[in-house]
Protein backbone atom coordinates (compact mmCIF):
# COMPACT_ATOMS: atom_id res chain seq x y z
CA UNK A 1 0.00 0.00 0.00
CA UNK A 2 1.28 3.71 -0.75
CA UNK A 3 2.56 5.59 2.00
CA UNK A 4 -0.13 7.52 4.07
CA UNK A 5 2.13 10.80 3.89
CA UNK A 6 2.23 10.34 -0.07
CA UNK A 7 -1.78 9.41 0.09
CA UNK A 8 -2.31 12.62 1.84
CA UNK A 9 0.18 14.84 -0.41
CA UNK A 10 -1.76 13.41 -3.23
CA UNK A 11 -4.90 14.97 -2.76
CA UNK A 12 -6.69 18.21 -2.05
CA UNK A 13 -10.03 19.18 0.07
CA UNK A 14 -13.33 20.50 -1.46
CA UNK A 15 -16.14 21.61 -0.12
CA UNK A 16 -19.37 19.50 -0.54
CA UNK A 17 -23.07 19.41 0.72
CA UNK A 18 -21.24 22.27 3.49
CA UNK A 19 -18.41 20.32 4.91
CA UNK A 20 -14.63 19.78 4.10
CA UNK A 21 -13.86 17.03 2.29
CA UNK A 22 -10.86 15.36 1.84
CA UNK A 23 -10.19 13.28 -1.84
CA UNK A 24 -7.90 11.83 -3.93
CA UNK A 25 -8.64 12.46 -7.55
CA UNK A 26 -5.68 10.59 -9.87
CA UNK A 27 -6.34 13.60 -12.83
CA UNK A 28 -4.63 15.92 -10.93
CA UNK A 29 -1.95 13.80 -9.47
CA UNK A 30 -0.04 12.50 -12.54
CA UNK A 31 -2.43 13.92 -15.62
CA UNK A 32 -1.50 14.40 -18.92
CA UNK A 33 -3.62 15.96 -21.93
CA UNK A 34 -6.65 14.04 -22.64
CA UNK A 35 -6.50 12.34 -18.76
CA UNK A 36 -9.44 14.07 -17.71
CA UNK A 37 -11.25 12.56 -20.54
CA UNK A 38 -10.44 8.65 -19.53
CA UNK A 39 -13.56 6.64 -17.61
CA UNK A 40 -13.90 7.26 -14.50
CA UNK A 41 -13.91 5.41 -10.92
CA UNK A 42 -15.34 6.78 -8.09
CA UNK A 43 -14.41 4.62 -5.16
CA UNK A 44 -16.21 4.29 -1.69
CA UNK A 45 -14.62 3.50 1.18
CA UNK A 46 -15.89 1.86 4.66
CA UNK A 47 -16.37 2.18 7.92
CA UNK A 48 -14.19 2.74 10.24
CA UNK A 49 -11.45 3.75 7.59
CA UNK A 50 -11.12 5.69 4.56
CA UNK A 51 -9.92 6.33 1.16
CA UNK A 52 -6.15 5.03 1.85
CA UNK A 53 -7.99 1.17 1.22
CA UNK A 54 -7.87 1.89 -2.23
CA UNK A 55 -3.96 2.35 -2.69
CA UNK A 56 -3.21 -1.38 -3.26
CA UNK A 57 -5.68 -0.98 -6.66
CA UNK A 58 -4.68 2.70 -7.35
CA UNK A 59 -1.50 1.82 -9.11
CA UNK A 60 -3.01 -0.43 -11.59
CA UNK A 61 -6.64 0.84 -11.80
CA UNK A 62 -5.32 4.54 -12.48
CA UNK A 63 -3.37 3.48 -15.56
CA UNK A 64 -6.15 3.64 -17.67
CA UNK A 65 -8.94 5.20 -15.64
CA UNK A 66 -9.34 8.63 -13.45
CA UNK A 67 -9.53 7.64 -10.00
CA UNK A 68 -11.62 9.52 -7.93
CA UNK A 69 -11.32 8.57 -3.75
CA UNK A 70 -13.02 10.67 -1.01
CA UNK A 71 -12.83 10.34 2.78
CA UNK A 72 -16.63 10.17 4.30
CA UNK A 73 -17.67 12.82 6.43
CA UNK A 74 -16.20 11.43 10.12
CA UNK A 75 -13.39 9.60 8.28
CA UNK A 76 -9.80 9.90 7.34
CA UNK A 77 -8.79 13.79 6.55
CA UNK A 78 -12.23 14.98 6.02
CA UNK A 79 -14.10 17.08 8.38
CA UNK A 80 -14.74 15.41 11.94
CA UNK A 81 -17.62 17.70 13.35
CA UNK A 82 -18.62 16.77 16.50
CA UNK A 83 -21.98 17.70 17.67
CA UNK A 84 -23.44 16.52 14.13
CA UNK A 85 -26.01 13.24 13.26
CA UNK A 86 -24.44 11.35 10.51
CA UNK A 87 -26.47 9.42 8.08
CA UNK A 88 -26.00 7.60 5.09
CA UNK A 89 -28.04 10.03 3.01
CA UNK A 90 -25.85 12.94 3.73
CA UNK A 91 -22.46 10.85 2.51
CA UNK A 92 -24.84 9.91 -0.40
CA UNK A 93 -25.44 14.11 -0.65
CA UNK A 94 -21.68 14.52 -0.63
CA UNK A 95 -20.65 12.07 -3.01
CA UNK A 96 -23.04 13.65 -5.79
CA UNK A 97 -21.40 17.13 -4.65
CA UNK A 98 -17.73 16.05 -4.95
CA UNK A 99 -18.78 14.46 -8.89
CA UNK A 100 -20.48 17.90 -9.34
CA UNK A 101 -17.25 19.48 -8.27
CA UNK A 102 -15.05 17.72 -10.26
CA UNK A 103 -17.09 17.67 -13.31
CA UNK A 104 -17.72 14.11 -13.52
CA UNK A 105 -20.28 13.57 -15.99
CA UNK A 106 -20.31 9.56 -16.37
CA UNK A 107 -18.80 7.03 -14.31
CA UNK A 108 -18.13 3.97 -12.58
CA UNK A 109 -18.72 3.03 -8.86
CA UNK A 110 -16.28 0.76 -6.75
CA UNK A 111 -17.32 0.89 -3.01
CA UNK A 112 -16.90 -1.61 0.22
CA UNK A 113 -18.51 -2.32 3.35
CA UNK A 114 -20.24 1.06 4.74
CA UNK A 115 -19.40 2.39 1.49
CA UNK A 116 -22.22 -0.19 0.09
CA UNK A 117 -24.50 1.18 1.64
CA UNK A 118 -23.98 5.35 0.77
CA UNK A 119 -23.51 3.31 -2.97
CA UNK A 120 -27.04 1.63 -2.71
CA UNK A 121 -28.51 4.80 -1.92
CA UNK A 122 -27.11 6.83 -4.68
CA UNK A 123 -28.00 3.73 -6.98
CA UNK A 124 -31.90 4.34 -5.86
CA UNK A 125 -31.33 8.22 -6.83
CA UNK A 126 -29.89 6.93 -10.44
CA UNK A 127 -33.02 4.45 -11.24
CA UNK A 128 -35.43 7.55 -10.56
CA UNK A 129 -33.90 9.48 -13.51
CA UNK A 130 -34.83 9.13 -16.62
CA UNK A 131 -32.41 7.16 -18.54
CA UNK A 132 -30.91 10.23 -20.18
CA UNK A 133 -30.06 11.83 -17.13
CA UNK A 134 -28.44 8.73 -15.39
CA UNK A 135 -24.51 9.11 -15.00
CA UNK A 136 -23.68 5.37 -13.64
CA UNK A 137 -22.21 3.09 -16.02
CA UNK A 138 -21.42 0.60 -13.51
CA UNK A 139 -21.33 -0.61 -9.87
CA UNK A 140 -19.27 -2.81 -7.92
CA UNK A 141 -19.76 -3.86 -4.10
CA UNK A 142 -16.94 -5.25 -2.18
CA UNK A 143 -17.33 -6.92 0.97
CA UNK A 144 -20.42 -5.07 2.82
CA UNK A 145 -24.04 -5.27 4.75
CA UNK A 146 -25.99 -5.37 1.78
CA UNK A 147 -28.97 -6.92 3.68
CA UNK A 148 -28.94 -5.84 7.60
CA UNK A 149 -30.46 -9.33 7.86
CA UNK A 150 -26.88 -10.96 6.60
CA UNK A 151 -24.46 -8.13 8.27
CA UNK A 152 -23.15 -9.99 11.67
CA UNK A 153 -22.20 -7.02 13.70
CA UNK A 154 -18.66 -7.74 15.37
CA UNK A 155 -18.84 -7.09 19.19
CA UNK A 156 -17.27 -3.53 18.95
CA UNK A 157 -19.85 -2.19 16.85
CA UNK A 158 -22.56 -3.47 18.81
CA UNK A 159 -21.21 -1.77 21.68
CA UNK A 160 -20.64 1.18 20.05
CA UNK A 161 -24.53 1.26 18.55
CA UNK A 162 -25.72 0.75 22.77
CA UNK A 163 -25.74 3.30 25.07
CA UNK A 164 -22.74 2.75 26.25
CA UNK A 165 -21.22 4.04 22.74
CA UNK A 166 -19.98 7.66 23.41
CA UNK A 167 -17.58 5.92 26.37
CA UNK A 168 -16.25 3.61 24.08
CA UNK A 169 -15.49 5.61 21.28
CA UNK A 170 -13.99 8.26 23.99
CA UNK A 171 -11.62 5.43 25.64
CA UNK A 172 -11.02 2.59 22.20
CA UNK A 173 -6.98 2.35 22.09
CA UNK A 174 -4.83 1.26 19.29
CA UNK A 175 -4.44 -2.02 20.71
CA UNK A 176 -8.10 -3.32 21.38
CA UNK A 177 -8.71 -1.72 17.58
CA UNK A 178 -6.03 -4.00 16.16
CA UNK A 179 -7.34 -6.76 17.76
CA UNK A 180 -11.13 -6.21 16.57
CA UNK A 181 -10.10 -5.36 12.76
CA UNK A 182 -7.77 -8.40 12.41
CA UNK A 183 -10.41 -10.69 13.24
CA UNK A 184 -12.06 -9.44 10.18
CA UNK A 185 -8.89 -10.35 7.86
CA UNK A 186 -8.71 -14.01 6.20
CA UNK A 187 -6.00 -16.67 8.27
CA UNK A 188 -3.24 -15.80 5.66
CA UNK A 189 -3.80 -11.84 5.00
CA UNK A 190 -4.28 -10.25 8.23
CA UNK A 191 -3.05 -6.38 8.36
CA UNK A 192 0.55 -6.14 9.07
CA UNK A 193 1.78 -3.84 12.38
CA UNK A 194 2.81 -1.33 9.93
CA UNK A 195 -0.96 -1.22 8.16
CA UNK A 196 -2.15 -1.03 11.67
CA UNK A 197 -0.66 1.91 12.69
CA UNK A 198 -1.75 3.81 9.73
CA UNK A 199 -5.01 3.32 9.80
CA UNK A 200 -5.23 3.66 13.51
CA UNK A 201 -3.52 7.14 12.61
CA UNK A 202 -5.88 7.38 9.76
CA UNK A 203 -8.72 6.64 12.32
CA UNK A 204 -7.50 8.98 15.13
CA UNK A 205 -6.66 11.89 12.66
CA UNK A 206 -8.51 14.65 14.71
CA UNK A 207 -10.31 12.92 17.42
CA UNK A 208 -11.85 10.59 14.72
CA UNK A 209 -12.51 7.98 17.32
CA UNK A 210 -14.84 10.50 19.46
CA UNK A 211 -17.54 10.11 16.69
CA UNK A 212 -17.35 6.01 16.48
CA UNK A 213 -20.86 6.21 18.19
CA UNK A 214 -22.33 8.37 15.60
CA UNK A 215 -21.42 6.87 12.71
CA UNK A 216 -22.35 3.22 13.72
CA UNK A 217 -25.82 4.71 13.30
CA UNK A 218 -25.54 3.52 9.37
CA UNK A 219 -26.70 -0.14 10.76
CA UNK A 220 -30.06 1.63 12.03
CA UNK A 221 -30.15 2.81 9.03
CA UNK A 222 -30.09 -0.87 6.93
CA UNK A 223 -32.52 -1.56 8.44
CA UNK A 224 -34.94 1.72 8.20
CA UNK A 225 -34.26 1.65 4.59
CA UNK A 226 -34.01 -1.86 4.07
CA UNK A 227 -36.48 -2.29 0.99
CA UNK A 228 -35.51 0.81 -0.69
CA UNK A 229 -31.62 -0.53 -0.75
CA UNK A 230 -32.73 -3.67 -2.10
CA UNK A 231 -34.84 -2.28 -4.70
CA UNK A 232 -32.03 -0.75 -5.87
CA UNK A 233 -29.85 -3.55 -6.38
CA UNK A 234 -32.78 -5.55 -8.22
CA UNK A 235 -33.96 -2.21 -10.52
CA UNK A 236 -30.30 -0.97 -11.04
CA UNK A 237 -29.81 0.76 -13.72
CA UNK A 238 -26.45 -0.29 -14.85
CA UNK A 239 -24.40 -3.21 -14.87
CA UNK A 240 -23.69 -4.83 -11.07
CA UNK A 241 -20.99 -6.86 -9.92
CA UNK A 242 -20.00 -8.11 -6.47
CA UNK A 243 -16.60 -9.11 -5.54
CA UNK A 244 -16.57 -10.95 -1.94
CA UNK A 245 -13.86 -12.17 0.71
CA UNK A 246 -15.80 -15.71 1.88
CA UNK A 247 -13.83 -15.70 5.13
CA UNK A 248 -14.89 -12.62 6.70
CA UNK A 249 -17.03 -13.05 9.63
CA UNK A 250 -19.42 -9.81 8.99
CA UNK A 251 -20.78 -10.12 5.15
CA UNK A 252 -18.32 -12.97 3.78
CA UNK A 253 -20.06 -16.17 2.06
CA UNK A 254 -22.91 -15.82 4.22
CA UNK A 255 -23.71 -12.72 2.68
CA UNK A 256 -23.30 -13.61 -1.29
CA UNK A 257 -25.79 -16.70 -0.55
CA UNK A 258 -28.40 -14.18 0.40
CA UNK A 259 -27.46 -11.95 -2.78
CA UNK A 260 -28.08 -14.88 -5.04
CA UNK A 261 -31.53 -15.07 -2.99
CA UNK A 262 -32.71 -12.20 -3.37
CA UNK A 263 -31.34 -10.47 -6.36
CA UNK A 264 -29.47 -12.16 -8.81
CA UNK A 265 -27.51 -15.31 -10.12
CA UNK A 266 -24.95 -14.13 -13.06
CA UNK A 267 -21.50 -14.45 -13.52
CA UNK A 268 -20.42 -10.86 -12.28
CA UNK A 269 -20.28 -12.52 -8.74
CA UNK A 270 -16.61 -13.28 -7.48
CA UNK A 271 -15.93 -15.38 -4.31
CA UNK A 272 -12.26 -15.07 -3.20
CA UNK A 273 -11.99 -17.97 -0.31
CA UNK A 274 -9.62 -17.46 2.41
CA UNK A 275 -9.95 -13.53 1.90
CA UNK A 276 -11.65 -11.84 4.76
CA UNK A 277 -13.33 -8.21 5.04
CA UNK A 278 -10.80 -6.00 3.18
CA UNK A 279 -10.38 -7.87 -0.11
CA UNK A 280 -9.01 -4.62 -1.29
CA UNK A 281 -6.14 -4.64 0.72
CA UNK A 282 -5.70 -8.01 1.30
CA UNK A 283 -5.90 -9.50 -2.29
CA UNK A 284 -5.75 -6.53 -4.58
CA UNK A 285 -4.33 -8.41 -7.52
CA UNK A 286 -7.51 -10.73 -7.75
CA UNK A 287 -9.60 -7.56 -6.74
CA UNK A 288 -8.28 -5.57 -10.30
CA UNK A 289 -8.49 -9.25 -12.24
CA UNK A 290 -12.20 -9.57 -11.32
CA UNK A 291 -12.89 -5.73 -11.40
CA UNK A 292 -11.19 -5.74 -15.19
CA UNK A 293 -13.15 -8.16 -16.55
CA UNK A 294 -16.23 -7.32 -15.33
CA UNK A 295 -15.46 -3.78 -16.82
CA UNK A 296 -14.94 -4.97 -20.02
CA UNK A 297 -17.79 -7.19 -19.91
CA UNK A 298 -19.78 -4.25 -19.20
CA UNK A 299 -18.38 -2.21 -22.01
CA UNK A 300 -19.15 -4.78 -24.09
CA UNK A 301 -22.97 -5.42 -22.88
CA UNK A 302 -23.63 -1.40 -23.71
CA UNK A 303 -21.95 -1.48 -27.67
CA UNK A 304 -24.16 -4.53 -27.72
CA UNK A 305 -27.14 -3.35 -29.95
CA UNK A 306 -31.00 -3.89 -28.58
CA UNK A 307 -32.76 -6.80 -29.92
Amino acid sequence: MLDIAAWRAAGSMAGCAGHRIFHVDSFHVDSAPGDAERPAILLIHGFPTSSWDWTGVWPDLSRDHRLVAPDLLGFGWSAKPRRHRYSIMEQADICEDLVRHLGLRRFHVLAHDYGDTVAQEMLARQNARPAAERQWLSVCFLNGGLFPETHRARPVQKLLAGPLGPLLSAVLGKRSFARSFGAVFGPETKPSAAEIDAFWSLISHDGGRIVFHKLIGYMAERRAHRERWLGALREACCPVQLINGSADPVSGAHMVARYRELVRVDDATTELPRIGHYPQVEAPAAVVAAYRAFLAGSAADRRRPPP
